[in-house]
């Protein structure tokens, strides 16, 4: 079960790694995907990639830390689409001072609205429409730093996605009467820009080893064309070579 044709997806963050290759997964597909992001540039290649494959795209820029993105961007759906089928909630950032000797109240603003705020907008905006139909996916990018505590994620991230997988259990919880599904992903690291933001640099050979973007867009798509009474509530996914892991074998020895 592969086909959404006649669905519309929103893509937050669509402009690289994660949501870039989910938007191109569901594309791909048959989706219309409505692509989010702050910076309009990397959108409109994504949605020229998917025109040229066929494909119905729309670029909705904005800042989702600003609940009046989210509020407009839902707006905007429903007057062109009339519809909202599937909802990835990808949009996230990090800083590179992120411990709690670094840490300053702007940094930690920046992170928990980019990662908390952000993702609750687009759910309010989202249910409207899902609850209208009856019917609706949410999937939400967490992180393996949502589920275990370790000091590389920082203390702000690791706090925002832990709330992430609480706010995707609690749609479920409330909204399963509306057949509406959440699921939320946790995964370990992914090559994608945000690396770029860690404070000791990740080389080439690592990032090789983790997972791909493209792995995340197949989860995604897989998530996305499940029948409606099947509802994926969490998935924890790492790379093989577990970075986590391979330290911990070399300490013990």
């Amino acid at each position: 079960m592969s086909d959404l044709k006649g669905k519309v997806a929103w893509v937050t963050g669509a402009g690289s790694g994660i949501g870039e290759a989910g938007a191109l997964a569901l594309a791909k597909a048959g989706a219309a995907v409505v692509l989010t992001g702050r910076r309009k540039e990397p959108l409109e290649d994504v949605a020229k990639r998917i025109k040229a494959a066929g494909g119905t795209a729309l670029v909705k820029a904005g800042d989702l830390m600003k609940a009046s993105t989210a509020e407009k961007t839902g707006a905007a759906i429903k007057e062109k689409f009339g519809r909202l089928d599937i909802l990835v909630n990808n949009a996230g950032l990090n800083i590179p001072k992120r411990r709690w000797s670094e840490l300053d109240y702007a940094g930690a603003d920046t992170v928990i609205h980019g990662n908390l705020s952000s993702a609750y907008y687009c759910v309010i905006a989202s249910l409207p429409m899902m609850r209208a139909q009856k019917d609706g996916v949410m999937i939400h990018t967490a992180s393996w730093a949502g589920r275990f505590i370790s000091a590389l994620s920082g203390t702000a991230y690791t706090a925002a996605k832990h709330a992430v997988v609480a706010m995707s259990h609690t749609i479920n919880l409330e909204e399963c009467t509306n057949n509406i599904r959440s699921s939320v992903l946790c995964p370990a690291e992914v090559a994608t820009p945000i690396l770029d933001k860690r404070p000791i640099p990740v080389s080439k050979a690592d990032r090789a080893k983790m997972l791909q973007s493209a792995d995340m867009g197949d989860l995604i798509l897989y998530i996305a064309t499940r029948p409606a009474h099947v509802c994926i509530n969490e998935v924890l996914i790492s790379p093989t070579w577990n970075r986590g892991y391979v330290a911990a074998q070399q300490n013990r020895g």
